[in-house]
């Protein structure tokens, strides 16, 4: 990248924004060792992502990754995250969305092993108006689990084929990997997921306290 190319991308306010969320994700504990990826949208067919094998906590904007997808197709330069693919799919499910936060909480993780069912319903909780749509406690609240898989284009698949069910909670949740959450802004993705992680770490305590799934 020559000099100019790569002042143009520290001055970048996409990426500029993502890095900052990324350093406050990381100071939640959420995104251990280089796990985790990010994105945001730059324009229709475009979003950056986080290169594979950065310490989220310490990204630059030379960590982001130009990706596009005309008429469907994946193009990439460099070594993007390993679940490119979801990203991608998401903004190709639903437009309005503009940025996506996958991370690897422990309470999330852990969550997600015990929950055998494809979902699991929150209800009660006041944090659940941190969710878009959610207006009450008394609304349910349901969170798409899949199974993981290496296989990210066939999970991306799934996803699709649930987005109903999924769309309805701005995040799905992978058993034994983490929290994906998305929004129509950065900053909405960013309220998503922190208003996930707390109904999630409440639903464990409960859990924990009454042996009751």
């Amino acid at each position: 990248m020559n000099h100019a190319a790569q002042q143009g991308h520290q001055l970048n306010p996409y990426a500029i924004a993502l890095c900052a969320a990324g350093r406050w994700i990381a100071s939640r504990h959420w995104v251990p060792a280089t796990g985790g990826n990010f994105s945001i949208r730059s324009g229709q067919h475009r979003a950056l992502v986080t290169a594979s094998g950065k310490d989220k906590g310490e990204l630059s904007p030379q960590d982001l990754l130009p990706v596009s997808w005309p008429e469907g197709e994946l193009l990439c330069p460099g070594k993007p995250s390993a679940e490119t693919a979801l990203h991608v799919r998401l903004y190709q499910l639903d437009d309005s969305i503009k940025a996506v936060l996958h991370t690897h909480s422990v309470q999330a993780t852990v969550f997600s092993r015990l929950i055998q069912a494809e979902q699991h319903v929150f209800s009660g909780y006041e944090m659940q108006k941190a969710i878009r749509g959610q207006l009450s406690h008394d609304q349910h609240c349901p969170l798409a689990i899949f199974d993981n898989t290496q296989d990210i284009p066939a999970l991306a698949a799934q996803v699709a084929r649930r987005w109903p069910q999924v769309q309805t909670a701005s995040a799905l949740l992978v058993r034994g990997h983490g929290l994906y959450v998305w929004g129509q802004s950065l900053e909405e993705a960013k309220r998503h997921l922190e208003g996930w992680e707390f109904l999630i770490h409440c639903e464990l305590e409960r859990i924990r306290l009454t042996g009751t799934l």
